[in-house]
């Protein structure tokens, strides 16, 4: 491996020099900086970045916990918390825990492994028993994202009650009492959020809940896309139908077009989250739309803040959705 000194030879100077020059820790003069330079470039010469990070203490790295990379929204996730540590200097590094609490603990403990300096995490189901007690237990400053747990940590995440609450709504008040539900993975926070949205919408009409209508679509497309093609496929399936993710969303149009039915004529639909090209579809799709960039620079301005030694009391911060009046709920 070359080394600092390996450079100094071939330019003629000190290590100390070549420090100063990689490092601008002092004015050196033209003709030695060029000499130092062509000496790096010809030895490829490569400093040791983390062993100098490690030195100081940090390691200018953050770790995210999260599942289903493969899901459009926890890819735009992803993506603004990336550019917001990039900004501030920071490389993320990203380990996708599929949604379960052992994968989770691995990526966890992998991630730790590596000294980053903080965390973020999409808390799967189990993780208050299990990786979340080992971060603390680390010391290494953490913040959920999206979803929230029974912890003393930062929190940022959507309005998830409220959000699913309006969109079941929207529903009732043009009509509907038949109004069927494809829920999220069980365990989660944002599941029973919504759910206990869609749940307040019906108890305000004096509509009871009912059982049959709701359809477990555990947070993906082939169980979403299964279970709807049950429920719509009884007698007295119901006329109207809100989904309370994208991947759901996705599984429940396939399900109706497997059937050969037609939104909204045959069924009127809403969903939870709203995709870059929702207005692509045909009928374009009536949805909540998450602030992503709000949720994950909110997460990253909380996690720096405690890398640099905030200890103030932990806070719990929900970014408001936005609705979307398109025409598959079939008034617009």
């Amino acid at each position: 491996m070359t080394t600092m000194d390996d450079v100094a030879r071939l330019a003629g100077v000190s290590t100390s020099t070549v420090s100063h020059v990689l490092n601008g820790t002092r004015k050196v003069n033209a003709e030695t900086r060029l000499r130092v330079e062509e000496a790096i470039e010809q030895t490829g010469y490569r400093r040791n970045v983390v062993a100098r990070a490690l030195a100081a203490g940090r390691t200018n790295t953050v770790g995210l916990s999260i599942s289903a990379l493969t899901n459009p929204y926890f890819g735009s996730l992803v993506h603004a918390v990336e550019r917001a540590l990039s900004d501030a200097g920071y490389v993320l590094i990203v380990g996708d825990s599929h949604d379960e609490a052992e994968s989770e603990k691995r990526v966890v403990d992998s991630l730790l492994g590596r000294k980053v300096d903080g965390m973020i995490v999409a808390p799967a189901a189990g993780s208050e028993r299990a990786s979340l007690p080992e971060i603390a237990r680390a010391g290494t400053p953490l913040v959920l994202i999206d979803r929230g747990a029974d912890i003393e940590s930062d929190q940022v995440g959507p309005e998830n009650e409220s959000s699913a609450k309006a969109l079941t709504d929207h529903l009732l008040d043009i009509g509907h009492t038949r109004v069927g539900v494809v829920r999220g993975l069980a365990g989660i926070s944002s599941t029973t959020e919504r759910f206990d949205g869609y749940v307040a919408a019906l108890s305000d009409r004096g509509i009871d809940l009912d059982a049959s209508l709701i359809v477990d679509g555990e947070s993906n497309t082939e169980a979403a896309e299964r279970g709807v093609y049950a429920l719509m496929s009884s007698a007295d399936r119901p006329t109207a139908l809100v989904s309370m993710n994208n991947a759901m969303t996705i599984g429940t149009l396939k399900a109706i077009r497997r059937l050969g039915l037609s939104i909204p004529g045959d069924v009127a639909f809403v969903c939870y989250d709203d995709f870059e090209w929702s207005d692509l579809f045909e009928p374009k799709l009536t949805a909540a739309a998450q602030d992503v960039e709000t949720i994950g620079a909110t997460a990253v301005e909380l996690l720096l803040r405690r890398i640099q030694g905030d200890d103030g009391a932990a806070q719990h911060i929900r970014v408001p959705t936005t609705f979307h009046h398109r025409n598959s709920c079939g008034c617009a």
